[in-house]
């Protein structure tokens, strides 16, 4: 009989010490590829398994249920994981709950419909985040003009822009690249596709996209920009129904005294900003601080803000790194010009040794939005042609770990917001 109860107990005690659950660590030393880590959470999602981010503890590590399949699929793509126990577990979500610590647990409840605004035959590495959510292995759809226009933004929650120009501009690249040949076929094509979609000019077929594309964030939708497309994008807004484009763009004059005209109520993140006139300048307006900057590429840093995990808890995902200070990179819009910011929007990463914000968050409607300068975290001064970035040499790079922060953020949402 005592026999017989020593048998139990051990058996109940092996049961209770049984391994229960999955950490992958995000601080700098023990993870070897944060970025494919955001690949192997968001997969666990996709196939119904629970999941937690557990902001600031340990560079924002996740947390998930102890499977075979996880195990597996960490091991074949390189992710680091420590196994826990139940009582591990315990022990660590206690530790975070503390009010004395800043950190939260965070459930992520949906792998979130991911779409990308890119042209067709567009090279991934033009664009940031289509080579990191293909490195992170992270499903997406590529969408353009003809289906933001046809409403077909309804079926995703997620939508990123790069380095796009929203003003019907080409992107500021007549004085370089006005004979090349990429840039009359772009011309050309941006000018069929408007006249296919109904629009007489470029800059109308592209104001009305960014209108669909307000509506969907307004709608609940969360949207990421970077480079040129955050600025062009608000400027598009503003300058609703009114010409801003030189005959070179669309054939005739611009409206006189445009700059006057101007609404910024209608504009997402910046107020106040002065238009670029002149069509040889590489620049939209002075939002921008590429030309402004006076800082040495070995001191091109900017510093990520710190939140309350437990009452701001959006700002903290959106900012979770395994460090505080990251690498600048430039782009055609490199930062924001931080007086031209409106008072509510939230400034999350700042270059105070040249005034500029680089990474910013807001609201509009029910959805969110977030603007984050530079072309290429990992490619200083991107040009065009230049070869792609190889991210097998950059596993860990806090820049594009923050690009993958939104990529997983509207995972948290507790409801669908999108009307």
């Amino acid at each position: 009989m005592n026999k017989s109860l020593v048998y139990i107990f051990i058996f109940l005690l092996s049961f209770t010490a049984k391994a229960s659950f999955i950490l992958l660590p995000m601080d700098e030393t023990t993870q070897q590829n944060h970025l494919k880590a955001y690949g192997i959470t968001y997969w666990c999602l996709s196939k119904d398994y629970k999941a937690s981010w557990l902001l600031n503890y340990r560079g924002g590590s996740f947390l998930l249920p102890d499977v075979a399949e996880i195990r597996k699929e960490c091991q074949i793509r390189g992710v680091s994981f420590e196994v826990l126990s139940d009582s591990e577990e315990v022990s660590i979500l206690e530790e975070i709950s503390s009010p004395s610590q800043n950190m939260e647990s965070v459930i992520l409840e949906k792998a979130p419909k991911i779409a990308v605004y890119t042209p067709k035959g567009k090279q991934p590495w033009d664009d940031a985040v289509t080579l990191v959510l293909t490195y992170a292995e992270i499903p997406f759809t590529p969408i353009y003009d003809e289906e933001v226009l046809s409403d077909q933004l309804l079926l995703y929650d997620w939508l990123h822009l790069h380095h796009e120009d929203f003003t019907g501009q080409y992107g500021k690249f007549y004085a370089a690249y006005k004979n090349t040949p990429w840039y009359i076929d772009q011309k050309k094509d941006a000018e069929a596709l408007a006249t296919k979609l109904g629009y007489a000019k470029v800059s109308q077929e592209k104001g009305a996209v960014a209108k669909k594309i307000r509506d969907f964030v307004i709608g609940g939708g969360f949207m990421f920009a970077m480079c040129s497309a955050t600025d062009s994008f608000d400027i598009a807004l503003a300058a609703d129904g009114v010409d801003i484009c030189e005959a070179m763009f669309d054939g005739d004059a611009s409206d006189s005294n445009y700059q006057s005209k101007l609404n910024y109520s209608n504009s997402f993140a910046f107020k106040d900003f002065t238009l670029e006139r002149k069509p040889e300048v590489y620049e939209f307006s002075d939002i921008d601080m590429t030309s402004k900057r006076r800082i040495a590429v070995e001191k091109d840093y900017f510093t990520l803000m710190e939140f309350s995990a437990k009452w701001d808890p959006i700002p903290s995902m959106l900012c979770q790194n395994h460090t505080q200070l990251v690498k600048g990179f430039m782009g055609q819009t490199t930062s924001f010009d931080t007086a031209l910011i409106k008072s509510n929007v939230l400034v999350m990463g700042t270059c105070e040794i040249n005034g500029e914000s680089r990474y910013i968050h807001g609201e509009k409607g029910k959805g969110m939005f977030t603007f984050f300068g530079g072309h290429d975290p990992e490619d200083f001064q991107h040009q065009v042609g230049d070869p792609p970035t190889v991210l097998d040499l950059h596993p860990n790079s806090p820049g594009y770990r923050l690009i993958l922060n939104n990529v997983l953020f509207p995972a948290a949402r507790k409801k669908k917001l999108k009307t």
